[in-house]
């Protein structure tokens, strides 16, 4: 694990997470994207995998089930070299999380998206 896994979380994952967390989709999409612009190096990969796994519960809000599915793909994806945590997210528990939630959204298919089961929207919890 790197160097960077061990620093603080920076103040806009802090507020990218509250927004997640709330189930405010679309502005932790847009809080955790100006982080993960201004980050150069690897760690950025974590703030997509959340924003990405976010952006997947507002294609699930939206009836999209090919975007879902995508980006329920691609989010874990990047989290998966964090694992366990990084800054304090708690990586593993997500992964474990965003992966519930995609075994819902295919079980249900593209015409059962009306059908899901909104206490399975994962939270990002920390670690300690």
């Amino acid at each position: 694990m790197s160097a960077w896994c061990e620093e603080p979380p920076p103040p806009l994952l802090l507020s990218g997470i509250e927004q997640f967390n709330r189930g405010e989709f679309f502005e932790q999409h847009e809080t955790l994207e100006d982080l993960w612009r201004e980050e150069t190096r690897e760690v950025r990969r974590l703030y997509q995998g959340i924003l990405q796994i976010g952006v997947a519960m507002y294609h699930i809000a939206r009836r999209n089930h090919h975007g879902a599915v995508y980006m329920l793909t691609r989010g874990p994806a990047y989290l998966q070299p964090f694992t366990p945590a990084c800054q304090t997210v708690d990586v593993a528990n997500l992964l474990a999380q965003a992966a519930r939630v995609r075994a819902e959204v295919e079980r249900l298919g593209p015409e059962g998206l009306a059908g899901f089961d909104w206490t399975l929207a994962p939270r990002v919890r920390f670690t300690g």
